[in-house]
Parts: structure tokens; C-alpha cells; sequence
């Protein structure tokens, strides 16, 4: 809109008003930006690397390597080329797969299958499986080219890191080179900077020549710095939790023809000879000696992370040595993390993550704590055989005895037959989805914090990266331990009740809500045995005649 204005003989002044039509401008206020940190890298490989290792790809693994499906029809993509072709780079680099395939063609060999020789390959597979996928770094390539070979559609997956890195142009190679700056060790091999912080500190070791070899040798043991293995045991013990173990357990009690109590809801298993899953669970219960038990996962479970199991299994615990204060770090740096994400999405303030940062570093250095001792080993172990547990679960023959709920959208496949066990066993409602997402998205969470050098870190952008890139699955594990402990761990606490449920114990709660739900159906069945009860009688009581009756009689209405 304009105005002209002119004065006319009488001194008067008259406005020519011209209207334009109007422009409407929207303005949208943006998030404050976050510059790129080097450790970036990291935490991509670490989630591509959690899918390398997760059940699905294991599954398809085993069926590849022992199961040998015939090449697909043209046009038809292979899965499993690469472990079929001799000319392969895995299969060179790897020299368990040839052995693994020979010992599979002499079990062909075998006029009957009988022993455990089956079972026995089985591991034997799943270990070369774990050797081939894990490692933040495999001979001359990066574990993210890998992972990102491995998917059947490359550009998703690079959108959603465009999307968690913040940067719309970033590309595979990019990231790759990233990944190698971050790891650059002076012209040596490829190493994390938090484990070369660990070496310098080690008395006796020579570390201009960090050489690794043997156990014989007087070195660093063999691939343990240039490729840790990027397993957390906290996956093992969610699953745990979870009734993993003790579903398997279960079942191989009533395959020996032993009943777990008088009233065994698995009474009607039986598993013919002629099925694959009869000589596997031969060989599985034939293997128990040599299987971590339970008391040796609860002591490492507590040395750890200061989880502990409850149970008969467990007995008198008497741990050495507890990081009785990870819980409360962790959890305090979860409701970090949640009031951040809530200050970070209002646009017109700037969030503060010095307080995240300190929060990193608190259970950065809980976790190196308890990275002792059997460290190296037991977690390694405790998955290789959990894996075999999933695998079995999610045979055909156990689906048909242990059906579970079709129309539930599970993740994996063994999953359905845990929640069927659940039920059946009285082990709570829960779903096993969420131990599942605690157990995955945990991992991820605490193998980015272990292996990141928060210890020397004073710049806030670090935290803030951190926070924005595992926003998923920092939100899907406070909304999955709600879920399995009824614990909101995004809130404020407010009063000394809440702050001693945030720091209990997991099993705590766990025993809590199942005896919460089995008093609840207790009550529900003495309800319904008092209706049925009333409505056999149909009718009121009336006095004994003067007859002489001295019993009540009923009459109906």
C-alpha cells in the first residue's frame, strides 16, 4: 500500500491511496546447529556394525554355510554368493569357512546322523561368524564399507545417517575417511584413541612397537587393540532377563523326560527322530558342561554394570568386586540426555550440554572399571551361545509346538516362542520385544561411551553430537525399561521415593511387577470361583422347618 499526498487551493490536502495486494512470508526458527567432531565416524560403524551381528543376519549366515540353498534363478539376487564363491575376498581373508564347509561335507558323509557332531558344527559356525563380523576394522577396509555392501538398499541407509550426522551431502567414502582420521595411529595400524591411552598406561610394555601376537608371546594379544570386538555383556543379560535362557532350559528339561513341577505345561512335547531340531537339542543338552552357567553370567553381569540376577540358580553371591554405582551414572545420564532433547527442540533457546558431558564421562569411566578380568571372553562367549539359542528357538519344529501369537509384528523370529513360554510359565506379561530393544539399543548406547575418549574431552559439541545422533535409541530404551519395570527414567524426581525406584536394582522391579501380576490373578481367580460358586446354588437360604431339619435348605427363585 502507497500513499501519494497533494495540497489543493483551499490548503487542504488529499490522500491517493493505491492498495497492492499483500505478500504472505513464513518464518520458521531452526534448531541451533552443532560443528562436525571427529567421533562422528565411530558411532556410525557401531550401530551398521550391531546390525552386522544381529540375529536375522546370523540366521542367514547359518543357512548360507551348513544349509547350501541352490544358485538362485537369473535376475535373482543371491544372498548367499558371497560365502558360495571360492574367489570370494571373505572367504580368503576368513580360513574358517573352507574348514567349516569340509567338516559340513563329511557330515554328509555319515551313512546316519547320530552324537553330537551336528551341534558341534553348529558352533563352530556361529564362532567363525562372530570372528568375520566383528571389528571395528577388517584387514584393509572399514566395517561401515561392509555394512553398507550388506543392505539391500544403500541410498536408505545413507539418508538416515545424512539425517543423524546433520550433513544432507555426506557419502559413504566420506564417511569411511572419517572413520580412518579418527583411528590414524602415527603411521601404525589403525587404533581407537581410548585404547592407545590404555596402552601408554600399561607398566612394561614396550609401546613404540605396539605388536600384537600369540598368547605365548610377551606383546598385546592378537587383534584385540586394532579390532575390539564391540560386544557389550549387557545385551546377554537383557535377553536373560528377558527368559531366553530359561525358555531353553525349559524345553531341554522335558526333551531328558524331566518334570520341572507337577503341573509341567510342556507335558506334551514330544520331538520325533526324524526332525533336525531332535539331534540338535541332543547335542545341546549333551554340551552343557561346557556352557557358561548362570551364576558365572550373574558375577559377571555385577562386575560389570552392578546388575544382578535373581533366582534359586544364583544361590549365595559373594561378588569381589561391584560397580554399585553404574546404575545410578546411567540412568542419570539417560534423564540428561531426556531434558536435553526437550530443551534442544525449543528453538529459541540454546541448549547447555556441558551437563550431558559430565554425565558421559561419569559412566565412561564405570564402564573401564569393570573392563577387567574376563572381559575379553565372557561376553564373546555368553553371545556365540545365546545366538544358538535364538537359532534353535526359531526352528520350524519349535514354532509348532510353542506357536505363539501370529499376529504380533516381531522383530526376529525366535521371539514369539519366549512370549509363548512366558505365558505358559507365569513368567509375566511383558513382552520379550522390549528385553529386546533394552538389550539392543543398550549395546549401541554403552559400546559409544566405552570406546569414546570422553576423558579428554572439554568441548560440549561432542555431547551434543552424541545426544542428537542417539536420540532414537536413547528414547526407545527409556521407553522399553518403562515398559519391562514400569520405571519412567525421563522424568524429574521430585521426592526420595522416586530417586531409590530409579536406582534399584532391574530384577528388583522385575519381581516386583511378576509378583504384582500373579496376586492380581490370584485375586481375579478367587472371584471367579466365588461367582461360580453362587451361581451353582441359585437361590437364598430360609430357615429349618419345625420338623426337626437342622440343615439349611435351599430354594430357587
Amino acid at each position: 500500500m502507497s500513499h501519494d499526498n497533494e495540497t489543493n487551493g483551499t490548503g487542504n490536502r488529499s490522500f491517493n491511496v493505491e492498495m497492492k495486494e499483500a505478500v504472505r512470508v513464513d518464518v520458521a526458527m531452526q534448531r541451533t546447529s552443532a560443528p562436525a567432531t571427529d567421533d562422528q565416524a565411530l558411532w556410525v560403524a557401531i550401530r551398521h556394525h550391531a546390525k552386522a551381528v544381529g540375529f536375522n543376519r546370523y540366521q542367514d549366515f547359518i543357512n548360507c554355510i551348513l544349509c547350501r540353498p541352490e544358485a538362485p534363478e537369473a535376475n535373482q539376487l543371491d544372498p548367499c554368493s558371497t560365502y558360495r564363491d571360492p574367489s570370494s575376498e571373505k572367504i580368503k581373508n576368513d580360513p574358517d569357512l573352507p574348514f567349516i564347509k569340509a567338516r559340513r561335507q563329511g557330515l554328509e558323509m555319515h551313512p546316519s546322523i547320530h552324537g553330537v557332531d551336528a551341534y558341534n558344527l553348529l558352533k563352530v559356525a556361529t564362532e567363525a561368524f562372530l570372528i568375520f563380523e566383528c571389528g571395528l576394522v577388517d584387514h584393509d577396509e572399514t566395517c561401515i564399507k561392509y555394512a553398507m555392501k550388506r543392505k539391500k538398499s544403500v541410498d536408505k541407509e545413507i539418508e538416515a545417517e545424512q539425517r543423524r550426522l546433520g550433513e544432507q551431502d555426506i557419502t559413504v567414502g566420506e564417511i569411511e575417511e572419517k572413520l580412518l582420521a579418527y583411528l590414524s595411529n602415527n603411521g601404525q595400524a589403525p587404533t581407537l584413541p581410548y585404547l592407545r591411552r590404555i596402552v601408554r598406561q600399561i607398566v612394561g610394555l614396550n609401546t613404540s612397537r605396539m605388536e600384537e601376537k600369540l598368547p605365548y608371546c610377551e606383546a598385546i594379544l592378537q587383534a584385540r587393540l586394532t579390532c575390539p570386538s564391540l560386544l557389550e555383556l549387557i545385551w546377554s543379560y537383557w535377553h536373560e532377563e528377558g527368559m531366553l535362557v530359561q525358555t531353553l532350559n525349559a524345553i531341554t528339561l522335558r526333551f531328558q523326560n524331566r518334570l520341572s513341577h507337577s503341573r509341567d505345561p510342556l507335558i506334551n512335547l514330544e520331538l520325533d527322530p526324524l526332525r533336525p531340531l531332535n539331534n540338535l537339542l541332543w547335542g545341546f543338552v549333551q554340551d552343557e558342561f561346557n556352557r557358561l552357567s548362570v551364576r558365572r553370567r550373574a558375577y559377571e553381569y555385577d562386575h560389570h554394570y552392578g546388575f544382578t540376577l535373581i533366582g534359586k540358580a544364583i544361590g549365595d553371591f559373594r561378588p569381589a568386586d561391584s560397580r554399585s554405582k553404574f546404575i545410578e551414572a546411567f540412568h542419570n545420564l539417560l534423564y540428561r540426555a531426556a531434558m536435553f532433547y526437550r530443551e534442544d527442540d525449543d528453538t529459541t533457546i540454546h541448549a547447555d550440554a556441558f551437563a550431558l558431558l559430565n554425565a558421559l564421562r561419569e559412566v565412561h569411566l564405570i564402564l573401564a572399571e569393570g573392563a577387567h578380568n574376563q572381559f575379553g571372553d565372557l561376553p564373546w562367549t555368553a553371545r556365540r551361545e545365546m545366538l544358538i539359542m535364538q537359532w534353535l528357538l526359531a526352528r520350524p519344529e519349535m514354532k509348532e509346538f510353542l506357536r505363539g501369537r501370529h499376529m504380533v509384528p516381531y522383530q526376529e523370529p525366535w521371539m514369539g516362542a519366549v512370549d509363548d513360554m512366558r505365558r505358559l510359565q507365569g513368567w509375566g506379561d511383558t513382552s520379550i520385544t522390549h528385553f529386546h530393544e533394552l538389550a539392543r539399543y543398550g549395546e549401541q548406547i554403552l559400546l559409544s561411551i566405552r570406546y569414546g575418549d570422553w576423558i579428554d574431552i572439554n568441548d560440549q559439541e561432542h555431547a551434543r553430537n552424541w545426544a542428537r545422533y542417539w536420540r532414537p535409541e536413547i528414547q526407545r530404551y527409556i521407553h522399553a525399561y518403562m515398559a519391562t519395570t514400569g520405571v519412567d527414567l525421563s522424568i524429574e524426581i521430585t521426592d526420595t521415593r522416586q530417586a531409590s525406584e530409579r536406582f534399584l536394582q532391574p530384577s528388583l522391579h522385575l519381581q516386583k511387577k511378576l509378583a504384582a501380576q500373579r496376586s492380581q490373578s490370584s485375586l481375579q481367580a478367587d472371584v471367579v470361583a466365588s461367582e461360580a460358586v453362587s451361581s451353582e446354588v441359585r437361590g437364598y437360604a430360609k430357615l429349618p422347618y419345625r420338623s426337626g431339619r437342622r440343615l439349611i435348605r435351599y430354594e430357587s427363585e
